[in-house]
């Protein structure tokens, strides 16, 4: 069953570093149709009973009576009550992500992940960024799918803020990767996952029989200089080895490539890097030897980039 709405994003009222008034209180004017939804709707699902979405004033709600609340600033909370946001990122971690992928120094990752996508992508298709943070990879690849459109899904209300308005041909909604997705099977036909949790049942059965599964991981080499110099987390060795025995049963791999080139970071530029992924839970701030550095700090990227197809 399918249902067509959209809603309309207002320009949001504060940075995405605190919460809302528009998050605790409705606005007083009814969101009106317009935007992704009216094609996403057909794609997300009450995550209660699985059944259709439909507007009801600030809210999404199903013939079941779910409600679901739709905030300002143009992302709609699809966690249930029996769901917690696990290790969902801060609005610190957000802000530091923001800052660092604006300088440009994931751009040649964005470029191949959307180059990658989009040539699996059939139009006017369907893409979901599961773990899509603040919509800048799924922004990138939906400008080079001029007919798709996007549904970003994240554990982070914060994330959420920037992602519900970062492009106009992407959704954004707030659901627990780890549970059943608020997804309807079949219904995707790229799945892209970017440093973030993967939940292959779930992957499956929201891809078409024809659809890509698209993942990006860090090799051992990722961050190895800054790494070695601040103690931060390690890259498991057995990493892609894990991601492939865990998706063996479901997914068969079409192909993988690596990309890898050196980063030139300013103090500034490396205490956003740390801030913004999980090594923020072991720094409050860099080094003293670090934060008053002068000179460019020399590191490098390196990431790989998997396709998968689901087995039927």
């Amino acid at each position: 069953m399918h249902c067509v709405v959209a809603v309309r994003r207002d320009p949001p009222a504060e940075a995405a570093g605190g919460p809302s008034r528009e998050e605790i209180a409705m606005p007083r004017t009814a969101p009106t149709v317009v935007g992704p939804w009216s094609r996403l709707l057909g794609v997300v699902m009450c995550p209660v009973c699985r059944g259709c979405l439909s507007p009801d004033g600030g809210s999404l709600r199903c013939a079941n009576g779910h409600s679901f609340d739709v905030a300002r600033q143009g992302y709609v909370s699809l966690l249930t009550g029996g769901m917690r946001a696990f290790s969902a990122d801060t609005a610190p971690m957000v802000q530091a992500r923001v800052t660092f992928l604006a300088a440009g120094h994931y751009a040649p990752l964005a470029r191949l992940l959307a180059e990658t996508a989009a040539a699996l992508c059939p139009a006017p298709g369907v893409v979901v960024d599961a773990g899509a943070g603040t919509g800048y990879y799924l922004a990138g690849v939906l400008d080079q799918l001029p007919d798709a459109v996007g549904l970003g899904l994240d554990a982070s209300k914060f994330a959420l803020r920037r992602a519900g308005r970062v492009h106009p041909r992407l959704g954004a909604a707030v659901c627990d990767i780890w549970q059943a997705l608020p997804v309807q099977s079949g219904s995707v036909d790229v799945l892209v996952n970017v440093f973030a949790p993967r939940n292959a049942p779930e992957f499956h059965r929201v891809l078409h029989s024809g659809g890509a599964f698209v993942v990006v991981t860090p090799t051992q080499r990722h961050l190895v200089e800054l790494r070695q110099r601040l103690r931060l987390l390690s890259v498991d060795a057995a990493k892609e080895q894990r991601l492939r025995h865990a998706l063996a049963g479901l997914f068969r791999e079409e192909g993988s490539q690596q990309l890898e080139y050196e980063m030139e970071l300013t103090a500034q530029d490396a205490g956003n890097l740390v801030a913004m992924g999980p090594n923020a839970h072991h720094f409050e701030a860099l080094p003293g030897g670090v934060a008053r550095s002068g000179s460019l700090l020399r590191v490098t990227a390196s990431f790989q980039v998997s396709v998968f197809r689901p087995r039927i």
